[in-house]
């Protein structure tokens, strides 16, 4: 009788444990459930954030990727409702073709990255049109609204030259070798890749580590 309570009790504790997994409360881990080295890695040597006074966060992403393409919609709405404190910045890698990262930096040069960051995933891997060119730029440019020799302009600038350099200062910093990839204030890294591809777990990821660096100030 004994033996059978006891393989009772232990059935009882199996599904508890079992329904705590599957809500995501059960961890070998954080409290969170978000791990070292899986979930996110810690920077052996931080970076300089560009703001100091506020928790930094970088997206690093190129446009010829279809992941950051189908990332670009939930970070979106993630940005919408980011605190005072945080300060988020898009950083365009030099991945294959280095005229995208141009064409980046030659937007936000004009301020018109964010507005544009929809229809220049949507030519490139919808519309089939790969906007590698100067001309098809200028073309893409015209199509939305700009004037094309004001586009030339800001893409042959050394503004947009040292930006460039930057971006690619922080790779290499950040050790950067797919995208898209998150990087928090200069110390942890993360990614959908790293979460199994859930584009919500990353985020979460990156709120939990924001959380840590206010807990660290």
């Amino acid at each position: 009788m004994h033996e059978e309570n006891l393989n009772f009790k232990r059935r009882q504790l199996s599904v508890s444990l079992l329904g705590l997994s599957a809500l995501g409360l059960c961890s070998t881990g954080s409290a969170q459930g978000f791990d070292e080295g899986i979930d996110y890695r810690v920077l052996r040597q931080a970076v300089a954030t560009a703001s100091p006074d506020k928790i930094e966060v970088l997206e690093f992403f190129w446009y010829g990727c279809p992941h950051c393409k189908s990332f670009e919609g939930p970070l979106a709405s993630w940005k919408a409702s980011l605190a005072k404190d945080i300060v988020f910045r898009k950083v365009h890698v030099p991945f294959r073709e280095e005229t995208h990262q141009r064409l980046f930096y030659s937007l936000e040069s004009m301020g018109l990255a964010d507005k544009l960051a929809s229809k220049v995933f949507e030519a490139i891997h919808v519309q089939r049109k790969p906007l590698i060119s100067l001309d098809d730029q200028k073309a893409f440019a015209k199509a939305n609204g700009i004037d094309p020799v004001r586009f030339e302009k800001a893409w042959m600038s050394f503004s947009v030259q040292s930006q460039m350099k930057r971006a690619n200062a922080l790779m290499q910093a950040y050790r950067i070798d797919g995208v898209p990839q998150l990087a928090v204030n200069g110390r942890y890294v993360t990614s959908p890749a790293m979460v199994g591809g859930h584009h919500q777990r990353a985020l979460a990821v990156v709120d939990y580590l924001v959380a840590r660096e206010r807990k660290a100030s």
